[in-house]
């Protein structure tokens, strides 16, 4: 059976069934005008004038039309094609001396909106012609493109995304306003959105171990869900001053769903978003905000608080709700400033540290329509910042976000007792690292152990560290170095000179032998800042000194060789984008504490382990290699890759005795897979 009538015809057919109405090769280049042109331009006018009534004229509608059609086929190009597409441009009308925004489509009544589905659609620039096997309209306006592929190619997915690929290159005037793209061979149906064709933002569509072709044509053109899509799933982002855009995953669409849903329920008032680290719980978290500020489930304009307990995750939060273009927004300069903004009954987005909450009044603001927004749960809300948070909003909505929900802290209450008590699961929403792993979210991570010459003293290590972390418990770093401080033992042996020079040594030719050669990057983590500063002094030995940089924060007390290491904020934020460039020095971070949370960085493949760690800080810190990553070099990483010189990873089970069945099956021990192979 050839691909077009396994795949391309099929489709057709199901879209038509569900609304989309088809339209021949022939009838299409007709509608257009030419293969240069992209609206069907009749149908096009004739719905500007129906969902514009008493706003546009037929000049005014031509007009609407001429600057449509002077959209550039840029990614810049299609960020304002979509602006048009929600409603978001405006025109000036002379009759009424003012501008008004102009709908293309109708988001409240899809039936207003005329759906269309034709295939073999040829584009043609000044250069090149090309040819897309299905293309997907609405008033006239592509919305997406799909490349179908012969089920019996191995490739033939990966030939779809190259060729969609090739398109954007090649005839970028395809792409001028569609937002989506789609690659499907059958049994599989991947999306992605224009402009961003790396395989990492490319998921696979899913609804059940059991769906067939026709059901994934069906939900995923569904014209009710492609609308919510198409108004609120895709984000164009500044980052690292470079635009992106991107689509929200399943899992993110899911649980953005399930909070609205929660925040208007006045009989619950708590929830639990329980999203593996690497996943996007905080695009999710910012979505959420978005969509209640943009106010169209409520009546009231709510206040949203967003709630952090880092500074560099207050920053980083800040760069992406810019990138995500909400205006409303408040950043909390200081308790005093807190207070004021809650108590002036501020409508929009607040965003704050969690100890800006210290001994702030109750009763704050008693409002209902206030929702809290709780990024890393677990450790947030523990002790006595959590409980004057809660006192000063008493009637929030409170919903958290982590991806290592923790059952008791060594103050205050558990995750799932302060977040879940109203799901009888503990839980509002849960995407398991499985299920990342599954979806290519994020990648397995391998571990290693270092030889045992070069690990610390088992003894030492179970006594100053192992034993006292299972007792007094640890939710974040914080807790981690306050017990690191107290291991004098410990901490002695892991800097001694000699081991310190000697894992240096391992440490270069590792790199230079095999992280280096597959192109990817490195962390080294360090028991403190001393360590940290003592490492690249050994490595500077082994490797050309520009090679690493150490990332670590200034402390008065600090020795002058400590010193030396310090960076500018300026100069701390250049290291780091230049570390996420593949072609760019440093290949290795030495750290401890800073960029071991929220630093996204999907280059880095391998963490060189030499700080004693364990539960929800060890995957936190471990999850910085999960990230997936592939250029258009065709570099791809195959996974992430741990190398242990504490020996934490010596009891698997014991490190991360939380939700460790999980953890084990796809944690895995990489000496354990190389026998598994050679059998």
């Amino acid at each position: 059976m050839s691909e077009y009538t396994a795949v391309q015809e099929p489709m057709l057919r199901y879209g038509d069934q569900i609304g989309w109405t088809c339209v021949s090769q022939t009838e299409a280049m007709q509608m257009r005008g030419g293969d240069t042109e992209l609206y069907f331009a009749e149908v096009l006018a004739a719905q500007l004038l129906k969902l514009n009534k008493r706003v546009l004229t037929e000049s005014e509608c031509t007009e609407v039309m001429r600057q449509l059609r002077s959209l550039k086929p840029t990614l810049e190009g299609n960020q304002d094609a979509l602006a048009w597409l929600r409603g978001e441009r405006s025109i000036f009308v002379p009759s009424e001396n003012r501008e008004r925004n102009v709908r293309l489509i109708d988001f409240e009544t899809p039936d207003n909106n005329l759906f269309h589905v034709t295939d073999e659609w040829r584009q043609r620039s000044a250069v090149y012609r090309n040819r897309a096997d299905v293309v997907f309209l609405i008033n006239g306006i592509p919305i997406a493109v799909v490349e179908a592929k012969d089920v019996n190619k191995t490739d033939g997915l990966a030939l779809g995304v190259e060729q969609i690929r090739r398109y954007h290159n090649e005839t970028p005037e395809m792409f001028t306003t569609a937002q989506l793209f789609g690659v499907t061979q059958l049994t599989d149906f991947f999306y992605g959105v224009t402009w961003n064709t790396n395989r990492k933002n490319l998921f696979n569509w899913k609804i059940d171990e059991s769906t067939n072709y026709e059901q994934k044509v069906k939900t995923f053109f569904d014209r009710d869900r492609f609308l919510k899509v198409l108004q609120q799933s895709i984000i164009f982002q500044n980052k690292d001053d470079q635009l992106t855009k991107i689509v929200l995953r399943q899992h993110q669409t899911r649980a953005v769903e399930k909070v609205i849903e929660r925040v208007h329920n006045p009989n619950k008032r708590r929830g639990l978003i329980w999203h593996t680290q690497g996943s996007g719980k905080t695009l999710t978290m910012i979505t959420v905000a978005a969509r209640l500020l943009r106010g169209r489930e409520q009546t009231e304009k709510p206040t949203v608080l967003m709630v952090v307990d880092r500074n560099e995750l207050e920053s980083q939060l800040f760069r992406n709700i810019t990138g995500y273009g909400i205006t409303t927004l408040e950043v909390a300069q200081s308790k005093d400033d807190l207070e004021k903004i809650l108590a002036s009954d501020y409508r929009g987005l607040i965003v704050s540290m969690i100890h800006k909450f210290d001994k702030r009044p109750a009763d704050l603001n008693t409002r209902e329509s206030v929702v809290v927004l709780i990024d890393e749960a677990h450790r947030t809300t523990g002790g006595n910042f959590g409980n004057y948070l809660m006192a000063a909003l008493p009637n929030a909505t409170y919903i958290g976000f982590t991806g290592t929900p923790i059952d008791r802290l060594s103050k205050g209450d558990g995750t799932f007792k302060v977040f879940g008590k109203d799901d009888d699961q503990g839980y509002l929403d849960k995407y398991a690292i499985s299920e990342s792993i599954e979806d290519g979210t994020t990648v397995p991570l391998n571990y290693a152990l270092a030889a045992s010459e070069l690990q610390v003293d088992r003894e030492t290590l179970e006594r100053e560290f192992l034993n006292l972390a299972v007792t007094e418990g640890m939710s974040d770093l914080e807790e981690l170095n306050a017990i690191l401080d107290r291991a004098v033992q410990l901490k002695e042996m892991m800097k001694a000179p000699e081991r310190v020079d000697g894992i240096a040594e391992y440490i270069a030719k590792h790199f230079h032998d095999t992280v280096e050669p597959m192109g990817f990057k490195a962390f080294l983590v360090a028991v403190d800042r001393e360590a940290c500063a003592l490492y690249k002094q050994a490595l500077d030995k082994y490797l050309p000194s520009e090679y690493s940089e150490v990332v670590y924060s200034e402390d008065n007390r600090d020795s002058e060789s400590m010193k030396t290491y310090y960076h500018t904020e300026e100069q701390e934020k250049e290291i780091r984008k230049k570390f996420i460039n593949k072609n760019e020095q440093p290949k290795i971070l030495i750290v401890t504490q800073k960029l071991l949370t929220g630093f996204d960085a999907p280059i880095l493949y391998c963490m060189y382990l030499d700080k004693p760690m364990r539960d929800h800080v060890l995957l936190q810190a471990i999850a910085r290699v999960n990230r997936p990553y592939e250029d258009e070099d065709g570099l791809v990483k195959p996974a992430g890759f741990v190398l242990d010189f504490v020996g934490i990873f010596e009891n698997l089970e014991k490190a991360l005795a939380f939700d460790s069945d999980e953890v084990e099956s796809v944690i895995r021990n990489i000496d354990v897979l190389k026998e598994d192979f050679a059998k």
